[in-house]
């Protein structure tokens, strides 16, 4: 089972580094409520740096690694249960995201989770949801995000559709408004290709159907704080209110010429993309007022995490979800689990593994064999490529791609040097899980209710030893054969295994 310790939280943190912003909430927990102490944003543009290598560029990092020393004063001291920094489409598209999380890390001490598409939609929805009120009836949430916008169709707080597209305030500015000209075809432009993305989600939202529209990105907040200084309504966006708004861009002629009431400096250059994007989207989805809600990924991460130590852990969720459509064998995945288990017990301490190990192998032991639905021949390789490339609510980028790393190595070869140093200071440890795991499904290789014996085991720093009964393996040849081909496996990558 995984780790469902219950610890005491009294501040918890969640930072975004988003693809034009940067935004970190600090908060405490107060008898399971989440009260906000301090919100911090700094406009990094991390995403304006993606040359066409795919790398983020030099002073694109170095900005945001800046703006994290900032950041970082008000989490010291924090455990790492306590904080949540999530990654999104700049992120999600740079090549060389391993330099600048290595960097993020030394930082802030604690890990970036990479989100997919999907899970940041899913994230946005959780924050927008605990920000409102818990009426019933449907919602629409949109988000514009400086890669990527995400569509949220959800009703109170689940979310029933989640889609994330590749248009974004900050990609769209450098695509179709680099030199800050402004003008009927280029708005244009950028609208036709709005719409052309939003075509592949138009009809499934259309047919979900939802009551009101809320918008939680920044940069819709501004467009409506624009249209209110300008008498277009209180806040809220409206479809005259763009029209509105769009003339009065397009009349500037350029974004320096930009003298809108209501418009913050920074965010001027984006604001002919943001327009042209949310224009489509109302054309697209129907949408006549869109509300602004505060709630948005930080917050939603705030709650996710609060929600781990509460049993209300939505990755629970979806590997139950998981096992089921895959048809996995429960009984065999439990009696995996609980072996695989009573080893990391007895080596974690000796092998320095921790908490969230214990969960990475907890979560590869049930789901182990849910590549066998698709073909028994090869079925952790069939099992490792659902794992890694499907959307699984909560999990992060990393998450998915250590559990697909332990299902492909449970048999036969193991995972190679160049593989595991993608995991960079990770690589010892998922080797050693992978070892656990593949002896867990070894000691239970022969199903049904076959009893087995105790077995002891002692780590060294390369190896274990596992001790079985006397004359035990002698009589069950299958069980020694299994385990003398796995010593030499282990040979191989320079570990012992003895078993005796």
């Amino acid at each position: 089972m995984a780790n469902t310790e219950q610890t005491e939280l009294p501040l918890i943190a969640a930072i975004d580094l988003g693809s034009n912003s940067f935004h970190m909430v600090l908060a405490r927990v107060d008898h399971g409520e989440i009260r906000i102490l301090e919100r911090l944003g700094e406009k990094v543009q991390l995403g304006a740096g993606l040359g066409e290598d795919g790398n983020l560029s030099e002073e694109s990092m170095q900005r945001g690694l800046d703006c994290l020393r900032r950041f970082a004063q008000l989490i010291n001291g924090l455990p790492e249960s306590a904080v949540r920094v999530v990654g999104t489409n700049a992120l999600r598209e740079a090549r060389n995201r391993a330099q600048f999380i290595r960097q993020v890390r030394q930082i802030l001490g604690h890990r970036v989770d990479v989100v997919s598409g999907r899970e940041e939609a899913r994230l946005i929805y959780l924050g927008v949801a605990h920000t409102l009120a818990d009426d019933e009836g449907k919602r629409l949430v949109m988000d514009i995000g400086g890669g990527s916008t995400e569509f949220i169709v959800g009703e109170r707080f689940e979310s029933l559709l989640r889609e994330s597209l590749q248009i974004g305030c900050v990609s769209f500015t450098r695509n179709f408004f680099a030199d800050g000209r402004i003008s009927a075809t280029r708005y244009a432009q950028a609208y036709t290709h709005a719409r052309l993305e939003l075509m592949q989600i138009e009809q499934p939202i259309q047919r979900l159907g939802w009551q009101e529209a809320v918008g939680s990105s920044g940069t819709i907040r501004s467009i409506g704080q624009c249209l209110q200084a300008g008498g277009q309504g209180q806040g809220e966006v409206t479809r005259d209110g763009l029209l509105w708004l769009k003339r009065r861009l397009i009349k500037a002629g350029q974004v320096e010429k930009l003298d809108l009431p209501g418009l913050k400096a920074e965010r001027r250059p984006i604001l002919p993309a943001g327009l042209a994007i949310l224009e489509a989207a109302f054309d697209a989805l129907g949408i006549e007022t869109m509300t602004h809600s505060e709630g948005a990924l930080r917050e939603g991460a705030l709650y996710d995490l609060l929600g781990r130590h509460s049993h209300e852990d939505v990755r629970e969720r979806t590997l139950g979800a998981l096992i089921e459509r895959y048809h996995v064998d429960v009984f065999q995945a439990e009696r995996v689990e609980q072996m695989a288990m009573r080893l990391f017990r007895e080596v974690s301490q000796g092998w320095d593994l921790n908490s969230k190990q214990a969960d990475l192998l907890s979560w590869a032991a049930r789901i182990h064999e849910v590549g066998m639905d698709i073909a028994h021949n090869q079925y952790h390789k069939h099992g490792a490529y659902l794992i890694e490339h499907a959307d699984l609510a909560g999990f992060s980028r990393y998450e998915q791609q250590a559990l697909a790393l332990l299902i492909r190595g449970q048999r036969r070869s193991l995972p190679g040097p160049e593989r595991l140093a993608e995991f960079g200071e990770d690589a010892t440890a998922l080797l050693r899980l992978s070892m656990l795991l593949r002896l867990a499904i070894l000691y239970h290789h022969i199903r049904g209710n076959q009893e087995m014996p105790s077995l002891q085991v002692e780590a060294t720093e390369a190896g274990l030893t596992l001790s079985f009964p006397s004359g035990w393996l002698a009589d069950n040849p299958l069980t020694q054969a299994d385990f003398e081909q796995e010593a030499v496996f282990w040979a191989k990558v320079g570990y012992t295994l003895t078993v005796r």
